[in-house]
């Protein structure tokens, strides 16, 4: 029901998942039947292993999500997340609010020790398609100690999910020497030293596309704004791209180097979503933009992210953490 073109897009999507998961995906579609059960039949979902799971309510952007959790308990991220924790689905994938997916995983499926609330990351750029950014806007103001926590559930994504062997940390910074940085990343730098990470120290704004760490990490305020600075950059540079070939190739040439572009900017967009970090299970939160081929790259993330068991290679590394520093 979320996104900004859900149901239709949405049961597009799930059944491209299946069709190209060839045995290896089903799919719960959890919706207001009378919305989405003539959809999954227009499509020829209903032949498919897809099942409708009815929900009574939508949870929107612009509501309070702890609020609307108590006056929506049959909403569909709500019955999304629940379906998680009785086991009965294996993860949950949604375009709809971030932060109602946040505040139902948090409650029903529960956080992992230490952590308050579930960390929004991965990878963002195209050009650098295994770099992974912590945090991007959940957390907008944190500890020292939190960044350390960011990095350790970033270094178990990278490693699980990407198969980067022994991934390179770095705190966001505006200057790469030690001393450099505000109070919160000079205070962070002595602990990502003791953490046993693999830290290399500070990078800067123009470091982030150079191979020089495979997680990247920051506060939620200074991470939402480079995502959002990123995406509108790529909007803008794949119109200027497309405008500028426009005399030199066919239209449909043009807009797809523009296209490239976009997603060169936007990795998030292209691929449909990522995992929220830190909670006991297994969430995938999507680009509210997300069409039919993006939702079913979503899909496939979740697919991924249990088959290569990310939530508990993600505990495990945070509990690694904890006893190398401990006392």
């Amino acid at each position: 029901m979320g996104g900004d073109y859900g149901p239709p897009e949405t049961v597009a999507g799930a059944v491209a998942a299946v069709a190209e998961g060839r045995g290896r995906v089903a799919v719960l579609l959890v919706g207001d039947a009378e919305a989405v059960q003539p959809e999954l039949e227009r499509q020829g979902g209903d032949r498919l292993p897809i099942k409708l799971i009815p929900s009574d309510g939508v949870i929107l952007d612009s509501e309070s999500p702890l609020q609307a959790l108590r006056a929506k308990p049959r909403a569909s991220a709500v019955v999304g997340v629940g379906l998680v924790k009785e086991g009965i689905a294996d993860a949950f994938v949604t375009m709809g609010s971030t932060g109602a997916a946040m505040a139902a995983s948090a409650l029903l499926l529960g956080m992992m020790e230490g952590l308050e609330r579930p960390a929004l990351g991965g990878p963002i750029l195209g050009y650098a398609p295994t770099t992974v950014f912590m945090e991007l806007g959940s957390s907008i103001d944190c500890r020292p100690s939190q960044l350390v926590d960011f990095a350790a559930l970033g270094v178990a994504f990278s490693r699980t999910y990407l198969e980067v062997t022994d991934p390179r940390v770095g705190i966001l910074s505006v200057g790469t020497e030690e001393g450099k940085g505000n109070r919160q990343s000079k205070e962070a730098f002595p602990l990502f030293q003791a953490s046993g990470l693999n830290f290399v120290g500070n990078l800067e704004g123009h470091d982030l596309g150079s191979d020089k760490a495979d997680v990247v990490v920051c506060d939620g305020f200074v991470g939402n704004i480079l995502l959002k600075t990123f995406e509108g950059l790529g909007e803008d540079l794949a119109r200027f791209v497309t405008g500028r070939l426009a005399s030199h190739l066919s239209e449909a040439d043009a807009a797809a180097v523009g296209q490239d572009v976009y997603y060169l900017l936007n990795q998030i967009e292209y691929n449909g979503g990522g995992p929220l970090f830190g909670i006991k299970g297994n969430v995938i939160v999507g680009h509210g933009r997300a069409k039919a081929d993006g939702i079913a790259r979503a899909v496939g993330t979740a697919a991924r992210v249990c088959e290569t068991g990310l939530a508990e290679k993600m505990e495990e590394e945070l509990n690694s953490l904890r006893a190398r520093t401990a006392g």
